[in-house]
């Protein structure tokens, strides 16, 4: 049976984007690239709310062809561009982007459906509000988060509309060089 995974980056005060939506305050280099290369492993479909899909959208799929891109960026290009995408939306009626599964409603119904799949785990990559709308509906089995070490003061919340207290278990916590913390956790 897959799991459904929550891979974000938040700050130490608990924001998965500052004010403006950005995430440029995310302690990005070659330590942490390879961190989430290894989360990216396990993901057998990325599971994107609407927005954080259109960002991805407009950019995996030119990276192709750009000459300009890393052979890394070309591979993970390639893998995303081929693997079963889901976005959930209740606005969103198709999709564009190859090998896109646009889900409306029923979203407990739908992911355990898809949990029931065989094949790799499904994983949220950040979408908060999407996040949101599947921790209060109790579907996620484990978070695998990067603790950043920022105050951001402000921005959209990692964690919210959270209605039943649910313990978890640290499996893992990976300190990197640049201060960032990788944490795996998973429904105890």
């Amino acid at each position: 049976m897959r799991k459904l995974v929550l891979f974000m980056h938040i700050s130490l005060d608990g924001f998965a984007a500052d004010a403006n939506s950005g995430l440029g305050w995310i302690g990005y280099n070659s330590e942490l690239q390879q961190y989430a290369d290894g989360i990216v492993a396990t993901v057998g479909s990325p599971v994107y709310g609407r927005g954080t899909y259109a960002l991805m959208a407009g950019y995996w799929p030119g990276v192709l062809n750009d000459p300009n891109e890393s052979e890394r960026s070309k591979a993970h290009a390639q893998w995303v561009n081929n693997a079963t995408k889901y976005v959930f939306s209740k606005t969103m009626k198709k999709a564009e982007w190859n090998n896109t599964v646009v889900i409306n409603d029923n979203i407990a119904e739908e992911i355990n459906k898809l949990k029931q799949q065989p094949g790799k785990d499904l994983v949220i990559f950040g979408s908060p509000t999407l996040a949101h709308s599947f921790m209060a509906l109790d579907l996620i089995d484990e978070y695998q988060l990067t603790l950043n070490p920022v105050l951001l003061g402000s921005g959209i919340p990692a964690f919210e509309h959270i209605k039943n207290k649910t313990n978890l278990t640290l499996v893992k916590a990976t300190p990197l060089g640049n201060g960032v913390v990788g944490l795996h956790y998973v429904r105890a």
